[in-house]
């Protein structure tokens, strides 16, 4: 019997959900809307509305604290400079969760998670400022 044992198990060890979370969390501060299947985004949104607390905190310790959850420094940089600040006056309902249908080759029902007021062109920025930094790399070799 599985009483007072809160979220999802998704199929995983303890050790890949907890990587997998980190890395969904992460992309979501990156890009700001990530498409996921619905269980998954149900689970990752405590997760990160937790950390845009610790951004909203600010202190050296709460940094410290995000970056040991999603190890990711250039995400906490983020999102304690841009995401944090974004949402001072804001107590908490950060994430929106959208149903996106079902995925074509098993059915799984799909979700959008985004941020509610979130940046449109942050989706795919951090993408497009990699692959020229990488062309300026490779032209310069």
């Amino acid at each position: 019997m599985r009483h007072q044992k809160a979220g999802r198990k998704l199929n995983r060890t303890a050790s890949h959900r907890k990587a997998m979370f980190a890395n969904m969390a992460a992309s979501l501060i990156t890009h700001e809307q990530i498409v996921t299947t619905l269980p998954k985004a149900k689970e990752i949104r405590p997760i990160v509305e937790k950390l845009v607390t610790l951004g909203k905190r600010g202190d050296l310790h709460a940094r410290r604290q995000a970056i040991s959850q999603i190890q990711d420094q250039d995400a906490v940089r983020k999102l304690f400079d841009t995401i944090a600040s974004r949402y001072a006056t804001r107590n908490g309902g950060y994430l929106r969760i959208m149903k996106a249908g079902f995925r074509q080759g098993d059915n799984a029902p799909l979700a959008v998670i985004e941020f509610v007021e979130r940046d449109v062109n942050a989706k795919g920025a951090a993408d497009k400022a990699r692959h020229a930094a990488e062309m300026e790399a490779a032209e310069a070799a």
